[in-house]
């Protein structure tokens, strides 16, 4: 059932989005241009979606870094007890020989502790001098090491102790946009429901497309996936072998076309709710069932990696996934395997 209150909440959600990113168009501006509540909440979830795509990125961003900053701290703290230990045995070797020399009357050096065998070989002034110099250097450079080091650690956890800082500006940032994508999911998820259990196609999303380009003629239907039932495994839901390959993934997520083609089929209701069939060069087509929104219609051409719907759970599913066939015509009961097929294209799911 749509609910009454499915507009307003969508409203409400777009206000809320201007209000975290005032940076980017917003979405309610677009409902002002004409656009309905179903396709509202598809552009919705789509940049929502990309918000939360660019969050990720930061946080992994983030973490990376106080990492590093965390290692830096660490291997300085590491050098800084070595170093510290250094200067502690100089002085050591400094005292013993201030103590020495003021027993014989300041008249013994620093090479004076060394044995006889090698103070025989050190006979003129300059050597022994060069010596008392070289102790002294060594003092100086072990305690500029000291300093340094001590100012590295203090920055490196200065650093650190800011990029925490970020990481709870980032999960709040995190947690309020997933609690909006959450929310319009659902939203998108019932429209699409309603829309299904009338067997009528709301036509065509226009979402913005992704600017990347896409470097090979076949990629695979969606991103961030977790494969679930494979090509021919048994299941309840399905009255014989399972005729394609399910990729998990959240509600509104973008479903590509795995390579370029045309648009033979936009369907809704039925046990595979809303569908797309696409028909490819060599006569093969590729179907993506179970969605929650179309971004093409019928007969238009595409390209590979272009979005064309937007997964959902719609007709006889158990949860959020895309039903993926490759199909050697565009009827039913004509598939092959989804997996293989990919693979001998250079896509490997």
């Amino acid at each position: 059932m749509r609910s009454p209150h499915c507009c307003p909440l969508v409203v409400s959600l777009l206000l809320g989005t201007v209000a975290l990113f005032p940076g980017r168009p917003a979405a309610a501006a677009d409902g002002a241009s004409g656009l309905d509540a179903a396709a509202g909440a598809s552009v919705l979830v789509a940049r929502l979606n990309d918000d939360a795509a660019v969050v990720a990125r930061q946080y992994e961003k983030l973490r990376h870094e106080s990492e590093t900053q965390r290692s830096i701290a660490s291997r300085d703290e590491k050098l800084l007890v070595r170093a510290r230990t250094v200067t502690t045995a100089l002085h050591k070797d400094l005292g013993r020989i201030a103590r020495a020399q003021y027993r014989q009357s300041g008249g013994v050096s620093y090479t004076s502790l060394l044995p006889d065998s090698t103070r025989e070989l050190m006979q003129t002034h300059d050597v022994l001098a060069r010596v008392d110099l070289a102790v002294a250097y060594a003092v100086a450079r072990s305690r500029q090491a000291e300093t340094r080091l001590t100012r590295e650690r203090t920055r490196a956890s200065a650093r650190w102790r800011a990029l925490q800082k970020q990481y709870g500006v980032l999960a709040t940032r995190n947690r309020t946009v997933q609690t909006k994508l959450d929310v319009a999911r659902a939203v998108l998820q019932r429209q699409a429901d309603a829309a299904a259990a009338t067997r009528t196609c709301r036509g065509a999303v226009h979402l913005q497309q992704p600017r990347r380009r896409i470097g090979h003629p076949w990629v695979t239907p969606v991103e961030g996936y977790r494969l679930s039932a494979g090509f021919g495994s048994g299941g309840s839901h399905w009255a014989r072998g399972h005729t394609g390959q399910d990729f998990a993934v959240p509600i509104g997520s973008p479903v590509r076309a795995v390579g370029a083609g045309q648009v033979v089929r936009v369907t809704c209701g039925g046990a595979f709710g809303m569908e797309v069939v696409i028909k490819h060069a060599g006569g093969f087509c590729t179907q993506y069932a179970h969605l929650a929104a179309v971004t093409v219609d019928q007969g238009d051409r595409v390209k590979a990696g272009q979005w064309i719907a937007q997964s959902g759970t719609t007709g006889n599913s158990t949860g959020p996934h895309l039903h993926f066939e490759v199909r050697s015509t565009p009827a039913f009961g004509s598939g092959v395997n989804p997996v293989p097929w990919l693979a001998a294209r250079g896509v490997k799911v």
